[in-house]
């Protein structure tokens, strides 16, 4: 009992301190609404834990969140095609797979949306598909976001805007992960 206790206080407290990011919260909703009024896309990835939360937050902008009668915003979650991730991954390699579909897909004006409890370590290879597909994100003039946590990793640095949670249980990271996700859910309904 006391190990349940000690899981929910510390998860609870990880998504208390996600107040500190009010302002990012609103930054980041103001740039998904903006290119979405401009005609721009959402691309979304993770791996893991946070591919699925990449899938949620895809859903939530393409159908609804509460606001029934909101028109969609045009997302992609970069892993949602298994016949393209099965063949880039078996002739080329998973490492390049998201800045493969950064390529097809990605125009100046869109936003590469990424969700990873590290960020990116280079030395273990880690969450590298990911910096990679920033990287040609950069090079395309695509809008950089990032939720992230643990030391924040590459993508920390490489965001326009980034959101690092402060802990490194990477269960707390991503159920903060997800409150974030409807927190911005939360702003863009009221945009809208």
């Amino acid at each position: 009992m006391n190990k349940i206790s000690n899981y929910l206080k510390k998860s609870a407290d990880t998504i208390k301190s996600l107040d500190f990011f009010k302002n990012k919260i609103v930054s980041i909703s103001n740039e998904i609404f903006k290119a979405s009024k401009n005609g721009n896309k959402i691309l979304v990835a993770g791996n893991g834990g946070s591919c699925s939360d990449a899938e949620h937050f895809v859903g939530e902008l393409q159908c609804t969140y509460k606001k029934r009668s909101r028109k969609p915003l045009s997302a992609i979650s970069l892993a949602s095609l298994p016949a393209a991730f099965t063949a880039w991954s078996n002739d080329f390699g998973y490492e390049t797979f998201f800045k493969r579909q950064v390529e097809a897909h990605a125009k100046e004006g869109d936003i590469l949306f990424l969700i990873s409890t590290g960020g990116g370590d280079e030395k273990s290879g880690a969450s590298m598909s990911l910096v990679h597909a920033a990287k040609e994100a950069k090079k395309r003039k695509l809008k950089l976001i990032s939720l992230i946590g643990k030391s924040g990793g590459l993508l920390q640095n490489m965001s326009d805007i980034e959101i690092t949670v402060k802990s490194d249980i990477t269960s707390h990271i991503q159920e903060a992960h997800i409150t974030l996700l409807h927190c911005i859910c939360e702003q863009l309904e009221h945009k809208f």
